[in-house]
């Protein structure tokens, strides 16, 4: 028989991560600092949203644009938060998940052949969505030495006729860097000069530590009109499993967006959609009360990797350290397979996600307690290897 898998989807990596996930389910007493999932259960009143939306029957489809209540609530959200304004109506399509999202973007907006610049490390499935969709990732490595923030002087030289998309994801996965307004501004000029989209996954929005702030791309002066906002739930209020997302782009690009959604998704889940307007409405002590405690767990894990000769770049976002490994005298795979195998700590690799060899991710959305033992046994092991 012939080979009938697509080219396309044959030339794409398996998931750098799930291989690490999948050997620590078979071995006995893991810490896992490798999954980016929040360790909360979702708060009570949004889980009572969803029983109540399924006992009251609503078990049917939405508009393909979903529920009106919870398109109006994200327009407000985001005016709230970063004074960008949204028609609900029009602009705001919910998914199921940022990373429905990012698929019906690229899915919608590029041709065969067309280029997106992907600043790297980033989440892993940015540069395969974008092969899936005929694209071609242009990779733009950020440096330690930057903060792992894009420069703009850095992205122009990329530039080719081919050139049609940015795809930022800040606050990162899985760095934790948090791009500062003055570089935001420079990639938006970039992408004014020339007449660029920008694509930004804000899906860690909400998780910004001390002085810090999250700037919205879209709300940048003339970015509205050249950008598609991706955002969620799954982070903010601990609702991984409910699947559900967002995007919020000018009436033209939506338009596009919600006819791949429609003819592939029908619509998001309406228990989801239900739970998710809950979050909005009365969610925000959670979201206050999860942050908080990241942030503890934030300082204890940079704090202890420093301490164990793993210099970890200070994350001001999201809710993963990044370590410099290179006191191990070991790869990114070599460590991260070497640790589970000596002392059940899991690790990703930082080259999972584009990084040079040198780095791996420790994810802190674990308890602080779990993250105390892990230190002790990394302890352990740099003092035979470090």
């Amino acid at each position: 028989m012939r080979d009938f898998v697509a080219r396309r989807v044959a030339a794409v990596p398996p998931s750098g991560i799930r291989r690490f996930f999948d050997i620590a389910a078979t071995m006995d007493d893991v810490i896992s600092l490798g999954i980016g999932e929040p360790d909360f259960v979702t708060p009570p009143e949004i889980l009572e949203a969803g029983i109540r939306s399924l006992r009251d029957g609503r078990t049917h489809y939405t508009s393909n644009s979903g529920t009106q209540e919870l398109r109006d609530a994200v327009a407000v959200h985001l005016q709230r938060l970063y004074g960008v304004a949204y028609e609900p109506r029009s602009e705001i399509l919910i998914t199921v998940g940022v990373s429905e999202a990012l698929y019906l973007t690229l899915t919608a907006v590029l041709d065969p052949g067309d280029e997106v610049i992907v600043p790297t490390p980033c989440f892993v499935a940015y540069q395969p969505e974008i092969l899936l969709a005929g694209g071609v990732p242009v990779e733009l490595a950020t440096r330690l030495e930057d903060d792992f923030q894009v420069r703009p002087e850095a992205l122009e030289p990329l530039i080719t006729p081919r050139t049609k998309v940015v795809l930022l994801g800040y606050p990162n996965n899985p760095t934790g860097a948090v791009m500062s307004r003055s570089n935001l501004i420079g990639v938006a000029l970039v992408a004014q000069r020339h007449d660029l989209l920008v694509i930004s996954d804000e899906i860690y929005d909400r998780l910004v530590y001390g002085s810090h702030q999250h700037v919205c791309f879209a709300s940048l002066p003339e970015m509205h009109e050249r950008t598609v906002t991706l955002g969620g739930f799954s982070k903010d209020y601990a609702m991984t499993g409910w699947r559900i997302g967002y995007a919020a782009a000018p009436a033209p690009l939506l338009a596009a967006l919600r006819k791949v959604h429609q003819y592939t998704i029908m619509s998001a889940p309406t228990t989801a959609q239900d739970a998710a307007l809950e979050a909005l409405l009365h969610g925000e002590p959670h979201v206050e009360r999860m942050r908080a405690e990241y942030d503890r767990r934030r300082r204890l894990i940079v704090g202890g990797l420093n301490e164990l000769g793993l210099p970890t770049f200070e994350p001001l976002g999201a809710f993963y350290a990044f370590p410099s490994i290179t006191a191990a005298g070991m790869s990114d795979q070599l460590f991260a397979e070497t640790l589970l195998a000596e002392e059940r700590v899991a690790v990703v690799p930082g080259s999972a996600f584009g990084a040079d060899g040198g780095f791996v991710r420790c994810s802190y959305a674990t308890a602080y307690e779990k993250i105390e033992q892990a230190l002790e046994r990394l302890r352990r092991f740099m003092q035979r290897h470090g």
